[in-house]
């Protein structure tokens, strides 16, 4: 493990984590010392990804959580706190790319599915990790947006729109929590080399390479390097922000 311990003494939570993002996320806020409950619908590989972290010498556990079911999302957060005594940071990334269409073609389900998700599920994920993080002295979160919470992306109005308003949501829960020991932030990824990509072909994947103007997709240890800075006390005066790790994305 890292010698540079600067999470030590403190519990994480981290949705999605059972690869990508969330999983590297997982990895290194163990590394420094958190321990870290891994949460995701996929349990087998949020089984796997605690056993390595404990592998690794880590402190770490598994919780199954369905993030458009508030009572599933709710047992998650109270379990961490029983497995651990506290709740100090959370990193809300779970999420789908859903379906691609125009707007006016878009599937009313496939709305819904997108926008339960990757809104409704942070805003679960907030409603009970916030107070729990109050009672624990205080911390921080990362919201887990998109390049797509400032630019439109044709064929994608449900990810977009979502991922929009977890920007608006991450705002407001930063200013109602900042004088009381919680900073709130969200961290826009540009298109990101894991397992959520690796689905399409070679014209598709060069096509969003070219959208970057570094020429290359990001990856998940550079998405999290910026959601530990976040976490840490190094960003003590950072809240209610939108931090893009994109690669030129969204300045072309």
């Amino acid at each position: 493990m890292n010698s540079t311990l600067e999470f030590a003494g403190r519990t994480a939570l981290v949705t999605g984590a059972a690869s990508g993002i969330g999983r590297e996320v997982a990895r290194r806020l163990a590394e420094a010392g958190a321990a870290v409950v891994v949460a995701d619908h996929n349990e087998q590989g949020a089984r796997e990804t605690a056993e390595a972290l404990v592998a690794a010498g880590g402190r770490a556990a598994a919780v199954g959580v369905d993030v458009t079911d508030p009572a599933s999302v709710r047992a998650a957060v109270d379990s961490t706190v029983e497995k651990f005594g506290g709740l100090h940071l959370a990193v809300n990334n779970a999420g789908i790319a859903g379906a691609t269409a125009p707007t006016g073609e878009y599937g009313i389900e496939d709305w819904q599915r997108v926008i339960d998700t990757n809104l409704n599920g942070v805003f679960y994920s907030l409603r009970y990790e916030l107070p729990l993080i109050l009672a624990s002295g205080g911390g921080a979160v990362v919201n887990m947006s998109s390049i797509l919470g400032t630019n439109g992306f044709a064929g994608s109005p449900a990810y977009s729109a979502a991922k929009h308003a977890v920007v608006g949501l991450t705002k407001t829960a930063a200013v109602e929590y900042a004088s009381r020991g919680v900073r709130v932030n969200a961290v826009a990824p540009g298109f990101i080399d894991t397992p959520l990509l690796r689905g399409g072909d070679d014209a598709q994947r060069d096509h969003l390479i070219s959208l970057h103007p570094q020429g290359r997709l990001g990856t998940a240890e550079e998405v999290a390097e910026l959601t530990l800075f976040l976490l840490s006390d190094r960003a003590s005066f950072v809240n209610g922000s939108y931090h893009l790790v994109d690669g030129g994305y969204a300045a072309r």
